[in-house]
């Protein structure tokens, strides 16, 4: 009986090392053949370099409407697509617009409006890499997106630069028959060489009538805003008068009268220190997640950042609080696959039942010990009922509090 015991254990244990090793030799053979195929199609890519073009006064101009793109997402049509978009409330998930893992619509659809306007129908392959440079705006025009009724995506090229194109997207949904706007959209995407080393031309965009001209001028103000945005930072220019006002407001109510102490403060009533509003996460990037470029799709990094942000205003509000708005996600650095992203959330603006999120995220590189800030997202979540008012408490959380960082 004994030598029987241990011959099971030792069965057991060669079993166990048997797995492992052959575990580790199939996933070793997963990731040589990613990075082969990821090669092979890099290296297609790059034979296209001969095509692009010298200067954008060689591409034709384009139209509007020739990037004009309709999608529809037959929910209330085809039942059975509804389970892979509900929440467990029985609501259309917001995963709908942020997740690229399941073809996000409306980051998939501005892919598609801007190859559409660099459409060249005497090539046989695009010889442009389109990715996403920024997500300008997002606003909810309603908080409910029903689970049974088709959804409609339209958009098209609102402005060009160089190498850059504004796509707007406009989506709405079927009931009482009509389609009801739900949402737009505003994205910047930039136009790469093959290998997406370098800024590739764009055709030039030409406007026909006055609604496109606002269109093209509108553009033209988002660049110039967002040029000034970068600007302002205050890692780069001092606060402004009117911010120091503000700042120098929020220290006074939280002075201690009692010591007229710097060092003493006191919390106001109804309100919660902004270094308690915090909430943070880490995602492993795993392969299934990457995009042609093997680097991580920007549709994952945006869900993630997101779930963190919307449980951070839950947490902070105690109820389920609704997306209004999503303002200035700039793709700073791209995500290799096998990253640890570590992502930080932080309560930054209250007011009435509105909730300001501010998520941040990283790159930690074990070996090295760095930090790199790849992504920085703003939410903007409406409650049910008033929230408590957020102080921040030292100065680095106040100009956040202001939107100077």
């Amino acid at each position: 009986g004994r030598s029987f015991l241990s011959g099971g254990i030792l069965r057991k244990q060669v079993n166990n090392v048997f797995i492992s090793c052959l575990l580790d030799y199939c996933c070793s053979l997963f990731s040589t053949q990613l990075l082969n195929d990821h090669q092979q199609a890099m290296a297609e890519r790059v034979s296209l370099s001969s095509m692009l073009a010298k200067s954008q006064n060689e591409l034709p101009a384009k139209r509007m409407k020739d990037s004009y793109l309709e999608v529809h997402l037959p929910l209330g049509s085809e039942p059975q697509l509804r389970e892979k978009y509900l929440t467990y409330h029985n609501t259309v998930r917001i995963k709908i617009f942020m997740d690229l893992t399941v073809i996000s619509p409306l980051l998939s659809s501005s892919v598609l409006i801007s190859y559409s306007h660099t459409y060249n129908s005497e090539l046989k392959r695009s010889p442009l890499s389109i990715v996403t440079a920024l997500v300008d705006k997002i606003d909810m025009r309603q908080h409910v997106i029903y689970p049974d009724c088709d959804i409609k995506f339209t958009g098209h090229v609102t402005w060009v630069g160089k190498s850059s194109i504004e796509a707007k997207i406009h989506m709405s949904q079927y009931r009482d028959g009509a389609y009801a706007s739900v949402l737009d959209a505003t994205f910047v995407m930039v136009a790469r060489d093959p290998g997406n080393k370098r800024a590739a031309f764009v055709n030039p965009l030409t406007p026909e009538g006055p609604e496109e001209e606002r269109l093209l001028q509108e553009g033209e103000a988002n660049k110039s805003r967002r040029v000034e945005l970068s600007t302002a930072s205050l890692l780069k220019v001092a606060p402004t008068q009117e911010e120091r006002t503000v700042v120098h407001g929020l220290f006074l109510n939280t002075l201690d009268t009692n010591t007229v102490s710097f060092r003493s403060r006191i919390l106001p009533p109804n309100s919660v220190w902004m270094e308690d509003a915090k909430l943070k996460g880490l995602e492993i990037c795993h392969p299934q997640e990457r995009n042609i470029f093997n680097r991580i799709f920007g549709g994952f990094l945006m869900r993630k950042a997101y779930e963190l942000g919307w449980a951070n205003a839950c947490s902070y509000g105690g109820c389920r609080p609704s997306l209004v708005a999503v303002d200035d996600i700039l793709f700073q650095k791209p995500v290799e696959i096998g990253s640890l992203l570590m992502l930080s959330s932080q309560v930054c603006y209250t007011q009435g039942t509105y909730v300001q999120v501010r998520v941040h995220s990283e790159v930690f590189d074990p070996l090295t010990r760095q930090h790199n800030t790849t992504n920085i997202f703003h939410f903007t979540f409406t409650s049910d009922r008033d929230v408590p008012n957020i102080m921040p408490k030292t100065y680095g959380g106040e100009p956040v509090q202001t939107g100077n960082s």
